[in-house]
């Protein structure tokens, strides 16, 4: 029993670090409610066909990295890898033609098995937002305002906007005779699953993440020389709305989504602050998933962001947690339970309070609160009790004398005027 600990890529959170995470989950639901984004929430288990069918057969999440098991009823499961093809299969089976026109968000762990490093982890936490039904190039321009304008609210800097644009199927299928081509002649330099993908699926090789494949495709023909007009033209008009949102911008074109379902643009927002892994947010159009999975065609757009690497960026100021406004000191048995019904009545004020629960002396519960410094504290005692009473003064160490009132239990309206006289 003693040598039992965590999995490797899985890490415990405890309360110390999670004033940070939910201080920036809390900036993070702010800005999705004001924009009208309104909350999903998914199985972390699912069947294992979502995923082949969502994310692809042929990517490196579904053949190499996904958690998968035989329930007893033998059904294959898999612990959900990313949360976009879950959201595709609710809205689906719950009847997306009722509701076509939806914003969404989704924040939970996913579990992909890789190899563990400075903000990517074996179980994993990612925020995911879903534009469903918006075909509009505003909704592309929308999202990634939205995603930018997060990471800004978090204080992060040294923020890059990557943009590409995919065009549409017909844009894809005439540039995919052209890259096979070329793949065949140059197959024996690209690495061995580049070379099994050409006959498969051959727009994987874009997102191959072999080093030497990759230097070998800076030769490739590129998918934005087969554009056609009309898919030009949209991809201009979202660099101009980006410039009027004063939003910058490089355009990558080796920015690139190997599956048929992507269509138009694509986007990758990266920090300098992260080194080699630099991306904090990636995202894109998939205008042919639904429809692939099963449901009627329907134009998306979404984001995913990973939650590790946001706490890694984001500043030690969302660290800080809310001080303590009062802490009751209590002995005896009768004003424990005084202290405790106390203690309920002053949480209905929005104050944080601490109640010693420890039953020792008054010293050492002084010393307590002489450490965590509250803004009052107030103290029980048998004599208290025995009157219905209980005595609150304000903690200061700035000076010798400290205002100080005994206030009956039953006495709402004096403790609402001492509240609004000190705290409010």
């Amino acid at each position: 029993m003693n040598n039992l600990k965590n999995l490797r890529g899985t890490v415990d959170l405890l309360p110390d670090q999670l004033i940070k995470w939910q201080n920036v989950e809390k900036i993070i639901f702010e800005q999705l409610s004001r924009a009208s984004i309104k909350e999903i929430r998914t199985p972390i288990l699912e069947m294992t066909e979502l995923f082949i069918r969502g994310i692809g057969e042929g990517t490196d999440v579904v053949s190499k990295e996904m958690y998968t098991f035989l329930d007893r009823g033998e059904r294959s499961c898999t612990l959900r890898p990313e949360g976009t093809a879950s959201v595709v299969r609710a809205l689906i089976q719950n009847g997306i033609s009722s509701n076509p026109f939806q914003k969404l968000w989704y924040m939970g762990p996913m579990f992909r098995y890789e190899r563990p490093q400075a903000g990517r982890q074996r179980q994993f936490h990612q925020l995911g937002v879903e534009f469903i039904g918006y075909e509009s190039v505003r909704s592309d321009v929308e999202i990634i305002s939205i995603a930018w304008d997060i990471l800004r609210k978090l204080g992060i800097n040294e923020l890059n906007l990557e943009i590409n644009t995919l065009g549409d199927p017909n844009d894809r299928l005439n540039f995919k005779k052209t890259f096979v081509d070329w793949l065949e002649i140059n197959k024996n330099s690209l690495d061995l699953d580049s070379q099994n993908r050409i006959n498969k699926n051959p727009l994987r090789v874009l997102d191959s993440k072999n080093a030497q494949t990759k230097k070998v495709l800076e030769n490739a023909p590129r998918l934005f020389d087969f554009m056609s007009e009309k898919s030009l033209e949209r991809f201009s008009t979202l660099k101009q709305q980006l410039e009027m949102l004063e939003i910058p911008y490089i355009e990558n074109f080796n920015l690139v989504r190997g599956l048929d379902y992507y269509t138009h643009t694509a986007f990758e927002i990266t920090s300098g602050s992260l080194g080699s892994q630099a991306t904090v947010c990636g995202g894109g159009r998939y205008d042919n998933l639904i429809k692939q999975m099963g449901g009627p065609e329907t134009p998306a757009i979404g984001f995913a962001i990973g939650l590790e690497r946001l706490i890694l960026l984001a500043g030690n100021e969302h660290a800080i947690t809310k001080k303590t406004d009062i802490f009751i000191i209590n002995k005896g048995l009768h004003a424990e339970v005084l202290a405790i019904k106390l203690s309920r009545k002053l949480r209905n004020y929005n104050l944080l309070i601490e109640l010693d629960l420890t039953g020792g002396s008054f010293s050492k519960q002084f010393k307590k609160a002489n450490k965590i410094k509250p803004r009052s504290i107030i103290v029980v005692g048998d004599d208290e009790a025995v009157r219905n009473e209980f005595v609150i003064r304000l903690f200061d160490n700035d000076t010798s004398e400290n205002k100080e009132e005994i206030i009956s239990f039953d006495d709402d309206i004096k403790i609402k005027k001492w509240l609004r006289s000190n705290f409010f």
